[in-house]
């Protein structure tokens, strides 16, 4: 019988520290999340957050990607989705500019490193316009009253604006400080994730009691929506787990006078190697739509103005087109990112340098486009897959009665799909930091 290596999980001195220093910087980000930016008017914000309709699901979504810090329009109301949106950016640069590309290619290292340095330079203009788009999205949602006491960019206004300003875009940088301190001294790459991870599992509670307090459906409906989220957690897992096993041999290697015969070997290929990615690449693109229209829906001119409202009602979330633009964006999302990962590889030029070759492939480049095929052909399962449990919200807001409640489910079925990836990772590196420590699976009698 076989025993896990991670009953040494507390046993290792360096895992356990990686651990508590993310317990400590996940509840030091929490503690900020309570902290609400300067002239907030509560009552505003509260009837905000009870509001229903487009704007009810547009405010959700926000609260969601901010990691629950919007529904207290704390310091940290953007979350780390202005960072997310830089990265966007920047890897959307890349296959444009060849020169972005060459110096990837030549030196990955050094690349990654200049892309890292890039993305948090356009992070804080992003977070500069997102901070105002968001105040003005909130304010047109509240019809005229103002979600801030004195906001305006004129007059004694001027500074109490600039002070909010500063303190969103300082409260985003100190929570992409805090991400990048969980993937350099706790768990590794993956600071970000559990930033936001952190704020979807803090609302769990609250959405529960929201859904029991529904006197007349609350009971049968919850349980119906557990064994949804269960069966798609298991189909979640199930579909991560998939590998295309494409075969490998290696060259015999020398021994004396002899030479081995050749090791025949695989290699796994993903069926969704992107993750949940994705899924927060896509809702921080959507965001941005009613974000530009916000600076619009006051306009003097009817036609901007009437435009801008479209556009910030079909971005609201939960309709046809919001849903249909969603899954389209998760898949797009889901190529795009595993192909920039799967180039990042180099499996070609790798299987090269060890003598290793696919049977029937020519080493080198067209082994690494025959595996490109091979990743895209299995990726797009992976992707519908992905868009679906996506949109999965939709379907059950047409299916079942549940009223206001359908924001509540964008929460929970859109946060589900970031809860499984991040504990499914999360779970994956520390398997290999135990291996890394030499805890291995041991036998013992029965």
């Amino acid at each position: 019988m076989k025993r896990s290596p991670w009953r040494y999980l507390w046993k290792s001195e360096d895992i356990r520290k990686k651990l508590l220093i993310t317990l400590l910087l996940l509840v030091i980000y929490r503690l900020a999340a309570n902290i609400p930016v300067p002239g907030i008017n509560r009552d505003v914000l509260g009837a905000l957050t009870a509001a229903g309709g487009a704007s009810g699901n547009l405010f959700n979504l926000l609260d969601l990607l901010s990691g629950g810090t919007v529904s207290n329009f704390s310091i940290l109301a953007m979350g780390v989705y202005p960072y997310i949106t830089a990265q966007i950016i920047i890897q959307l640069l890349v296959p444009i500019i060849p020169a972005l590309e060459r110096r990837l290619k030549d030196n990955p290292r050094e690349g990654q490193k200049w892309m890292e340095k890039w993305t948090v330079i356009l992070t804080i203009p992003m977070a500069l316009l997102s901070a105002i788009g968001q105040i003005n999205i909130f304010n047109s949602m509240t019809g005229g009253a103002s979600i801030l006491n004195n906001y305006g960019f004129s007059g004694a206004n001027l500074l109490p604006t600039i002070a909010v300003l500063l303190s969103m875009i300082a409260g985003t940088m100190f929570g992409i400080w805090l991400g990048q301190l969980i993937s350099e001294y706790g768990i590794p790459n993956q600071g970000l994730s559990l930033i936001i991870f952190s704020g979807i599992v803090s609302k769990i509670p609250t959405n529960f009691g929201s859904m029991l307090a529904d006197k007349t459906n609350g009971w049968w409906l919850m349980i119906i929506i557990v064994a949804i989220l269960l069966l798609t957690i298991f189909a979640i897992v199930y579909v991560q787990q998939g590998r295309r096993h494409v075969p490998v041999l290696f060259p015999g290697r020398r021994v004396g006078n002899r030479m081995s015969m050749p090791v025949r070997s695989n290699l796994p290929l993903m069926v969704n190697m992107a993750g949940m990615i994705p899924l927060i690449f896509a809702q921080s693109f959507l965001t941005f739509p009613a974000i530009i229209a916000s600076y619009f829906v006051n306009s003097q001119t009817e036609w901007v103005k009437n435009l801008a409202v479209g556009i910030s009602n079909t971005f609201g979330g939960n309709n046809l087109w919001y849903s249909v633009i969603y899954f389209v964006l998760v898949v797009l999302f889901t190529f795009f990112y595993t192909d920039v990962m799967f180039q990042q590889q180099n499996y070609g030029e790798n299987l090269k340098r060890q003598g290793a070759q696919i049977p029937g492939v020519i080493r080198g480049a067209p082994t690494q486009k025959y595996l490109t095929k091979v990743q895209r052909r299995i990726t797009l399962p992976g992707a519908i897959f992905l868009g679906l449990v996506a949109v999965l919200p939709y379907i059950l807001g047409i299916i079942l009665p549940v009223g206001n409640s359908k924001g509540l489910l964008l929460i929970s079925a859109a946060g589900l799909l970031i809860v499984v990836g991040v504990v499914r990772d999360t779970f994956t590196i520390i398997q290999t930091e135990l291996k890394l420590h030499g805890y291995e699976e041991d036998l013992i009698k029965g």
